[in-house]
């Protein structure tokens, strides 16, 4: 019971990854406010989790939500331990799609309402000696092309994660990234369907990619964060860990049915 009496956020907690992190979170004994636009799916994700779950329906593109969401926290729990921002508005687009409405939506869900949901905790965390897990992306290095606007917003994440943890380490509150690779998530599963995928595409994952044969689960993610989330991961601050099954900056992964024996050059 690591977290035993917290109180965390978890935004985006209504499904994948954010779900997972809701009842690891509830498992560890912390009280959790759940977050998501789907009001039916959030109140039956917070029954299931018990007492110790709140849900709030918010839209993280209105200015106003993350204030709300600070004040909903305040108001169910009295306090805030810890904050875990998950949502992400994740949209395929390039230099020819990405308009100003759509990248301006990219930036409000994906970079200002994070940023803020801290500006409007601060004062809780500092009293709280609290903890912020920004969940990011691998994609905030570069991504790829057809991810032009998640991948900048992903990487301002990023920075803004260091940013902040140096700004408030004299008092006491912890900021931590997470740079996620890929997840076997519901919303993923029926991306690749949608995109010409076979129903089992993820039983047979490409080996660059997944050199393990078995896609990582969103519970595994949610296991990391609590870990960051407790203070048996004090003092540090700062950290970007990158979840995924490879060394991810740098690599040159092996193509399938490469040769890794060695060749002998004659000089």
């Amino acid at each position: 019971m690591n977290l035993k009496d917290k109180a965390i956020i978890v935004t985006g907690s209504t499904t994948g990854i954010g779900e997972a992190v809701a009842r690891r979170c509830v498992a560890e004994g912390a009280h959790v406010l759940v977050h998501g636009r789907d009001a039916e799916r959030g109140a039956s994700v917070a029954a299931e989790l018990g007492p110790n779950a709140v849900f709030h329906q918010d839209d993280l593109s209105d200015l106003d939500a993350p204030e709300r969401l600070a004040k909903a926290a305040r108001s169910a729990f009295g306090r805030i331990d810890g904050i875990v921002n998950n949502a992400a508005w994740v949209i395929r687009s390039n230099l020819d799609t990405t308009d100003a409405t759509l990248f301006d939506r990219a930036v409000a869900v994906n970079l200002r309402a994070p940023l803020m949901l801290i500006r409007a905790s601060i004062e809780d965390l500092k009293k709280s000696r609290g903890c912020v897990i920004n969940v990011g992306s691998v994609n905030g290095y570069s991504g790829e092309s057809k991810q032009l606007a998640y991948s900048i917003t992903k990487g301002g994440l990023q920075t803004m994660t260091k940013n902040l943890a140096d700004a408030f380490s004299a008092d006491h509150v912890r900021f931590v990234h997470l740079a996620v690779g890929w997840v076997l998530t519901p919303n993923e599963q029926q991306l690749k369907i949608a995109e010409g995928r076979p129903p089992d595409w993820y039983e047979h994952p490409p080996p660059a990619m997944v050199p393990t044969g078995r896609m990582t689960k969103p519970e595994e993610v949610a296991a990391v964060t609590a870990f960051w989330l407790s203070d048996q991961s004090r003092p540090f601050s700062g950290a970007v860990v990158e979840l995924e099954q490879y060394p991810f900056d740098g690599r040159h992964p092996k193509m399938v049915g490469e040769d890794d024996s060695p060749v002998q050059f004659n000089q």
